[in-house]
């Protein structure tokens, strides 16, 4: 069996997230439908093993997955390969072949989200399942204050949601910022972490909202973590404006 890394892109607007769900679409179960019909069907089957789950309409620039092929294909044919049968809303940007140690969850050694806000009175049409929209005014230099206290590490337990099925909730972030983007007028947010919870990014990003729009004070986030209780952060943002833009394996710096 030959192992194969690859890193992929996708829109989620039309997945019920990453994880095989019975009678949905998911981006695992489209994956191992062509990598086993590339195979000829083999039993047992082949497995495809994700860095980690998005949740249902959550997009990914740079997702990566692993799986053991039982023969080899050159790397830039495995790529137009699965290409040439993936949904138009996928897309394959590079296939690896690595040694059997690697595995696309526990080899990480840290991730890359970005949220996307649009601003203004109304919805745009072509960005609504791109972005979130937020028509209140934001204080970028408040928000991006405040969201240093989320860097380091923490018990997330305030920011995780219900159904999430850890041992532990403690994560650390590495980086946390908030701009505007100048081509666009949306504002960002980036995190950086070992990890991240069920809805954690999501829930982070509607916290910060309420700081930039001034509903909560600067120095909220130290007491809502404190508190360890997911009613202390109580708003989970909308899953369009998420995206995962890279997962980092150590090779090079993010």
């Amino acid at each position: 069996m030959v192992r194969y890394k690859i890193t992929f892109a996708y829109d989620g607007t039309n997945f019920a997230g990453f994880q095989v769900q019975p009678h949905q679409r998911t981006v695992e179960q489209t994956l191992v439908t062509i990598v086993n019909r590339m195979a000829k069907n083999p039993e047992p089957a082949i497995k495809v093993v994700g860095s980690g789950r998005t949740d249902s309409g959550v997009h990914a620039l740079n997702q990566v997955a692993h799986f053991d092929f039982p023969f080899v294909i050159p790397e830039e044919s495995m790529v137009r390969a699965l290409n040439s049968q993936l949904p138009l809303d996928m897309m394959v940007k590079k296939a690896e072949i690595v040694d059997e140690n690697f595995h696309a969850r526990f080899s990480a050694h840290h991730k890359h989200y970005r949220y996307r806000v649009q601003q203004g009175e109304f919805v745009n049409p072509f960005r609504r399942n791109y972005t979130a929209h937020y028509k209140y005014p934001l204080d970028l230099a408040v928000m991006n204050q405040a969201a240093q206290d989320l860097v380091g590490e923490h018990d997330f337990t305030s920011f995780v949601a219900a159904g999430a099925q850890v041992k532990s909730n403690v994560r650390t972030i590495y980086s946390a910022k908030v701009w505007r983007e100048e081509s666009s007028g949306e504002v960002c947010f980036d995190f950086v972490g070992n990890g991240f919870l069920y809805n954690q990014v999501r829930i982070m990003v509607a916290l910060l909202l309420e700081i930039g729009n001034g509903q909560r004070p600067v120095d909220a986030i130290p007491r809502v973590l404190a508190a360890k209780d997911r009613q202390q952060a109580r708003v989970t943002a909308p899953a369009a404006g998420l995206y995962l833009m890279s997962v980092d394996y150590g090779e090079e710096k993010d």
